[in-house]
């Protein structure tokens, strides 16, 4: 089968691409960064199946056209392409989150591709509480950020699309091999400061592993479903001091912690995302949100994935974080 993979050169995105791959999977990839493309390509072991890249940038002029060009003779599509950050330009969100959708839905429509697996979040459930075992039909709050608002929009429009298949997934917080985003802000806090502990370090926190994430969305690109919204985890929710423990012991660094009082913390982010909206291109250190994460309990409830995917997670988070600092530990020897 040919499939069509967006944001194939970020972090998830190389990850699909080399599991497509490695099944047997023509894949054609698209992202921004010829490099980073290079090095997936290298990591396509299955020289017999093709491999290849499309340059991309979202919300450009020739966007759209480039997006037909990518998705012709493809029969499946994974749209992992977005901008995850908790803080930046509400146009740079729009552009990567909602016009990245819409160009991908109006491609596979054009180009008869009826199947769509769309990377979502659960950053839509969050506001600002503890939430434990979270249903995907249960109501959504008001955004907490563009991010969040930007990527409901986007969940919306392949929901309402008009194609065959549309299955959006909802994993929390992927860790893994390239990962830039969730551990390695820890890990450079972790290494210069000391971790804060809000609420006394018992907020749970459910990561998932990339391999885990990649499991669903083979499963979703093969199972019978016309529309559905799945949530993906590692289905193992630990307090943030647990959690702390573990990375400072598989990375080897010394676990230092502090309490704050989380309305200290948040006060302190507020201040920041003020400050930060006078300054166009610096990005506030920590943001209300960033704090709230460590602060308030969120997990989510797994039947949906297990009773529609057959999910179950194959790679143990403690695996996965000891996996994740060995793949850290060898790219710094490398440098």
């Amino acid at each position: 089968m040919r499939i069509l993979v967006t944001g194939g050169t970020g972090f998830l995105g190389r990850h699909v691409v080399w599991r497509l791959n490695a099944a047997g999977h023509d894949v054609v990839f698209t992202g921004r960064n010829q490099q980073h493309a290079a090095t997936v390509i290298a990591g396509a072991k299955r020289a017999d199946h093709e491999t290849r890249f499309v340059e991309l940038e979202h919300g450009g002029a020739q966007s759209r056209e480039t997006m037909l060009e990518a998705a012709a003779g493809a029969e499946a599509a994974v749209h992992c392409a977005a901008l995850s950050s908790p803080w930046g330009r509400p146009e740079a969100f729009h552009k990567a989150n909602i016009a990245s959708t819409q160009e991908v839905v109006d491609a596979c429509r054009a180009r008869g591709v009826s199947r769509l697996v769309h990377i979502s979040t659960p950053s839509l459930y969050f506001d600002f509480r503890d939430r434990i075992g979270i249903r995907e039909d249960e109501p959504l709050p008001s955004p907490v950020n563009d991010y969040a608002r930007t990527k409901g929009i986007a969940e919306q429009q392949v929901m309402q699309s008009s194609l065959d298949s549309v299955v959006a997934l909802r994993p929390r917080a992927i860790i893994g091999p390239y990962d830039a985003t969730l551990l390695p802000r820890l890990l450079r806090v972790a290494r210069v400061s000391r971790l804060p502990l809000m609420r006394g370090g018992n907020a749970l926190i459910d990561l998932t592993y990339v391999d885990n994430v990649i499991d669903a969305i083979e499963a979703a690109l093969s199972a019978d479903l016309r529309r559905a919204v799945i949530n993906i985890s590692n289905g193992e929710p630990m307090p943030v001091r647990t959690l702390f423990a573990m990375l400072a012991d598989a990375f080897n660094i010394e676990l230092r912690v502090r309490r704050v009082p989380y309305c200290v913390a948040d006060a302190a982010a507020t201040l920041l995302e003020w400050a930060a909206s006078f300054r166009q291109d610096w990005e506030p250190p920590v943001t209300r949100y960033s704090v709230g994460l460590l602060a308030w309990s969120q997990t989510l409830d797994l039947t949906r994935a297990r009773d529609l995917l057959g999910y179950i997670p194959q790679v143990t988070l403690a695996d996965g974080i000891r996996r994740t600092a060995a793949w850290v530990n060898q790219s710094e020897q490398t440098r």
